[in-house]
C-alpha cells in the first residue's frame, strides 16, 4: 500500500489473497489459489467477481476424492489411508469433509493427522508408520508445498506410498500426483495481471477455472517401494517419470 503498486498478485495461499483483500479496496488484486474463491470470501461470484479482486482457481482442494480413488487403485486391498492435514489452512475442514465422504463411498477408513510445523510433519509420518498404514494422501496446502523435500523424504523413509497434488512432488521423488497443471494456472494469473496493468478492471474479469489436470507417476519410486502400477493407471497417466 505504501509503495502504491498498480496490482497485487498472490499465489498458492488463500490466506495471502485474503490478507491483500483486507488491506485494500482500491488496488487491483489477482490471485491464483487451489480453493473455491467464493467459499473463501474473496469474490461473491466466479462470473462476476466485482470489486477489486479476481484471479484463477486451480481446484486443488475439490480434487481430493479423485486422488483418493487413484491411490486405492494403486495400492489395492487397503482398508485405511493416512491423511496429512494442515489445520491452520482455512480450507482444511471442507476438504477433510470431502475426503471423508469419498473414503466412505470407497469403503475406506481415513486416519487424519494434523501438522502445521516441520516437527509435526515428522511426527505425522511416524504416526502413520506406527498405525501400519499402507498409503497416505497429502492434503493440498501451500505450507506443505514449501516442505516438498521433507515430505518426499519421509514417505520414502517410512516406505509409504503417498499421493500429492502437484507434479513437482512426483518429479522430486514422490510416488504420484494428480492435480492442475500449475504452470498453466500461473500463466493465466500472469495474463490477468497484464490485462489489469493495461487498464482493465478486476470486476470485469471472471475468475478463471483450470481445466487441465495431470496424473504423474514416478516409476523409479514405485519400484523402490515395491509398488506395481496397474496397467489401467499407467494408461491414463499424463507423465511417467522413469
Amino acid at each position: 500500500m505504501r509503495r502504491r503498486v498498480t496490482v497485487i498478485v498472490t499465489i498458492l495461499g488463500t490466506m495471502s489473497a485474503l490478507s491483500a483483500k483486507a488491506a485494500t479496496t482500491t488496488i487491483p488484486i489477482v490471485f491464483a489459489i487451489g480453493s473455491d474463491p467464493v467459499k473463501a470470501g474473496l469474490v461473491p461470484s466466479l462470473n462476476r467477481p466485482g470489486g477489486n479482486v479476481t484471479g484463477v482457481t486451480f481446484l486443488s482442494n475439490v480434487l481430493a476424492a479423485k486422488r483418493l480413488g487413484l491411490l486405492r487403485e494403486l495400492v489395492p486391498g487397503i482398508s485405511a489411508v493416512g491423511d496429512l492435514v494442515n489445520p491452520t489452512n482455512p480450507n482444511s475442514a471442507g476438504e477433510t469433509n470431502d475426503m471423508q465422504t469419498a473414503a466412505q463411498s470407497l469403503g475406506l477408513k481415513l486416519r487424519i493427522v494434523n501438522a502445521s510445523t516441520e516437527r509435526e510433519i515428522d511426527a505425522a509420518f511416524a504416526n502413520f508408520a506406527e498405525q501400519r498404514l499402507k498409503a497416505v494422501i497429502v492434503t493440498a496446502d501451500a505450507f506443505f508445498s514449501g516442505r516438498r523435500d521433507q515430505l518426499v523424504s519421509l514417505a520414502g523413509r517410512h516406505a509409504l506410498p503417498t499421493m500429492y497434488w502437484l507434479r513437482e512432488f512426483a518429479a522430486d521423488g514422490g510416488l504420484m500426483s494428480y492435480g492442475t497443471n500449475i504452470t498453466d494456472a500461473f500463466r493465466a494469473a500472469g495474463v490477468y495481471a497484464g490485462r489489469v496493468l493495461k487498464g482493465e478492471r478486476p470486476a470485469d474479469l471472471p475468475v478463471v477455472q483450470s481445466t487441465k489436470f495431470e496424473l504423474v507417476i514416478n516409476l523409479k519410486t514405485a519400484q523402490t517401494l515395491g509398488v506395481t502400477i496397474p496397467p489401467g493407471v499407467l494408461a491414463i497417466a499424463d507423465e511417467v517419470i522413469e
